[in-house]
């Protein structure tokens, strides 16, 4: 029997559907949606990022972030061919202060073969600082 390849999109929302397992540490259904050779495009200082382990690291870290009440609701999706991209609103708790942040957020996922070979996201960081007092 072979299994049914997903398209971009319906890879997309599985790794969404998956966001509380990783926030909970259980990372392999979703880490399994993930190429071995992705490259993770992050900018900034840290720069690119490549394979599923520097992937595993990125996932591993949130539990460290200090938030809770993670949410993310996607307010808008397009899928062409390979390429899905979303706006969201990402939500989140700063657990030492108590303080929330709401920020418009994107990403963009390539996939090949029912798997996430390149990312890109862009996140407002200064709008969540602002909202956080700056922590």
């Amino acid at each position: 029997m072979t299994a049914q390849v997903r398209t971009a999109g319906e890879v997309h929302r599985a790794l969404l559907d998956a966001y509380d397992d990783v926030l909970a540490g259980r990372l392999d259904d979703a880490l399994a949606m993930i190429a071995p050779d992705v490259v993770d495009h992050r900018g900034g200082a840290s720069g690119d990022h490549h394979g599923r382990d520097a992937w595993r690291a990125k996932w591993e870290s949130l539990g460290e972030s200090g938030f809770h009440d993670v949410a993310v609701t996607v307010e808008q999706n397009v899928t062409a061919g390979d390429v899905s991209v979303n706006r969201y609103t990402s939500r989140a708790t700063h657990t030492a202060s108590g303080r929330r942040y709401e920020v418009t957020s994107m990403d963009m996922i390539v996939v090949r073969d029912g798997q996430v070979v390149e990312h890109w996201a862009l996140r407002d960081t200064d709008a969540i600082r602002a909202q956080l007092g700056s922590l």
